[in-house]
């Protein structure tokens, strides 16, 4: 017999070899049939797998992110086995599950899968799911799987097989279709209840522009018809709010060939919302007794080997300039300078904690298949800061930026998010992340117990933590559902020693502080791109590039549509007049369309009465007011960001 503790602490004995699904049996076959996966001792795998040893055990369903994710993966199976029945031949790279759904990368040869060819292999993969055919896995010595992808002709796989040794190479079969996989995957494909191929695209294979491109095919599937149903409804909706459509409409970025991909020019309306938020920021950050620097867009090779970041990092920067024989690097990130500015000046503990604030600038060298909008970039502009403490002062600090974040959440209207606590893999130590065992332990305990005490939501996530310390992703959700990775807020145990980082302490001994590494507002690009699905283009009045237009019935009212836009400019309220000698309706009409908050109707009976017939963009007629009344009434709904 073997002990299984389950998620409430409860232990109960099983036989030896009983698999989670024969556990979900033993309490109900209703929660049986839910059942996707199981985290055993931590690891996510297949439902059906054996259990060999007392384990913890957490029993996956739709609900749980492994859950949906062991479904997506799964379902990309699916999709391979419906390709190969169509197109016989192809090959196979990698298929694995994604935020939303799952791709497959393939090489069909000459052939080419259209718009159009999409319904055929929906209807293919619902065909075979009803077969409901099991997910078998099976362990296979390397000298075999290299025997069967060899004579399958297969360069795919034999060159995943490569990085392989025997112990580590699984095949997962179901139905007709076998493949070099890791898993885990759900118990059978009848679980698989609604399909959608989403998308298909080209793909370098390994991501390296020298290579072959291969077919990518999106997809996604749910466990029920009703809620596919909701998603594309859903999508339907991002479509009107990608901020790729708004963003050019609206005036707000532009993307141009001479300059770049993947490189920003922000226009005028654009640029009024950086400032916006970067006052925020600075309003936040200088109450909280921050500092603010700036740092040059260029260093020496020799502060990015001494920061480690070159060896970990130098694939995502931009390749060297060389300049009387020394190497120089486009920034790809702040901390290092920051590190040069704290060394700057010696420090005594009445010195910390030590806060430095930048917007900087940084340039990353991402793939090309990968950029998108202003979510994916080669320069952004991010809201950094460093945070230079003793660790004593360690659980104030970081409980205090994440007060920060919530701060934010508020004034934005961001109802749902999580912290995505990530920490390292210790086999991993020496290669992924810093060999520090013990800091390791120390650093990840730190953070774990201010995110338990403050009662902040999270989830803990195994071999995604930065190379020198954990780190917190901010998952949130815009109005509609959609899920965005906004910012981070990471430790850093290893730069301090890096780069001599030293203190005295109150005994008067050299110390080095520990680091915090928080972006709370992430990059302008990424969150203007959220801010305008989330919006749809509609910002709240303080944010929004033009905060009033004035619309004159006629040109015999120029005049004084001209005295109240001073007064707006006056106030510091953004405005302008549309003096086009078109009809009231066009120019209410276009006002709404640009998505310009308050528009003010003139006329005559205004123009007599010094009023103003006000119209909320979006609510229609909002009534009369004195000119002095709405302004006053405008400043104090800028003033409180509402």
């Amino acid at each position: 017999m073997i002990k299984i503790t389950l998620p409430d602490g409860s232990i109960k004995e099983y036989p030896r070899g009983s698999s989670s699904l024969d556990i979900a049996r033993s309490i109900s076959e209703g929660l049986a049939r839910k059942v996707l996966a199981a985290e055993v001792n931590g690891e996510i795998r297949d439902a059906s797998r054996p259990i060999e040893k007392d384990s913890t055990l957490k029993l996956l369903t739709w609900e749980d992110a492994g859950g949906k994710s062991t479904f997506w993966h799964s379902t990309a199976h699916l999709m391979a086995e419906a390709v190969e029945s169509l197109y016989p031949g192809v090959k196979f790279w990698v298929g694995p599950p994604l935020e939303n759904g799952f791709y497959y990368d393939m090489d069909l040869g000459d052939r080419h899968i259209s718009e159009e060819d999409l319904h055929s292999l929906e209807i293919k993969m619902n065909e075979l799911a009803r077969l409901a055919h099991n997910y078998i896995r099976k362990e296979m010595p390397k000298a075999e799987a290299i025997e069967y992808f060899t004579a399958k002709g297969d360069e795919y796989k034999l060159d995943l097989l490569q990085g392989l040794k025997d112990g580590e190479i699984t095949f997962y079969t179901q139905g007709n279709f076998t493949d070099l996989c890791r898993g885990p995957h759900i118990p059978h494909t009848g679980l698989i209840k609604a399909i959608k191929l989403t998308n298909i695209a080209g793909a370098y294979w390994k991501g390296n522009e020298k290579n072959k491109m291969l077919t990518r095919l999106y997809g996604i599937s749910f466990p029920a018809q009703k809620q596919l149903d909701e998603y594309l409804a859903m999508l339907e909706e991002a479509k009107k709010r990608d901020h790729r459509k708004l963003g050019k409409e609206l005036g707000i970025f532009a993307f141009d060939d001479d300059i770049g991909p993947g490189l920003p020019l922000w226009l005028p309306n654009g640029t009024i919302i950086i400032e916006e938020l970067e006052k925020l920021a600075k309003e936040t950050e200088e109450k909280a007794s921050y500092k603010r620097v700036v740092t040059p867009h260029i260093a020496k090779e020799s502060l990015y080997l001494t920061s480690g970041h070159l060896p970990y990092y130098e694939d995502s920067m931009f390749p060297s300039m060389e300049l009387e024989g020394v190497k120089y690097y486009l920034k790809a990130m702040n901390c290092p300078h920051h590190h040069k500015i704290f060394a700057a000046e010696p420090k005594s503990y009445k010195d910390l904690p030590l806060r430095l604030a930048e917007y900087g600038t940084c340039y990353r060298y991402e793939q090309s298949g990968e950029l998108f909008g202003l979510m994916r970039v080669r320069c952004l502009h991010m809201n950094d800061a460093h945070i230079y403490c003793t660790k004593e002062q360690f659980y104030e600090e970081f409980r205090a930026v994440n007060e920060m974040y919530l701060k934010y959440f508020r004034i934005f209207g961001i109802d749902k998010y999580v912290m995505r606590f990530s920490v390292h893999d210790p086999s991993k130590l020496g290669q992924k992340y810093i060999d520090e065992p013990v800091l390791w332990k120390e650093t990840e305990a730190l953070v774990r117990d201010v995110l338990v005490k403050t009662n902040t939501p999270f989830v803990e996530v195994a071999d995604e933590a930065a190379f020198y310390g954990p780190k917190i992703d901010v998952q949130i959700w815009s109005t509609i559902g959609r899920e965005f990775t906004l910012a981070t807020n990471q430790v850093d145990f290893v730069q301090g020693r890096r780069f001599k980082l030293e203190f005295t302490n109150k005994d008067n001994q050299p110390e080095t502080p520990l680091i915090i590494h928080r972006a709370p507002l992430g990059t302008h690009e990424r969150f203007i791109g959220f801010l305008l699905e989330h919006y749809a283009g509609k910002f709240p009045v303080w944010l929004a590039p033009k905060q009033v237009k004035v619309l004159p019935i006629s040109d015999k009212f120029m005049e004084y549509a001209q005295t109240i836009l001073g007064k707006l400019k006056n106030a510091d309220i953004r405005a302008e007049v549309d003096d086009r000698s078109e009809k009231i309706g066009r120019k209410i009409r276009d006002t709404e369309l640009a998505k310009v908050p308050y528009m003010l109707i003139i006329g005559e009976k205004e123009a007599n009465e010094n009023t103003l017939s006000v119209r909320r963009q979006g609510r229609g007629d909002a009534g009369s007011m004195n000119v002095d009344d709405f302004i006053a009434s405008l400043k104090e709904e800028i003033k409180n960001r509402l």
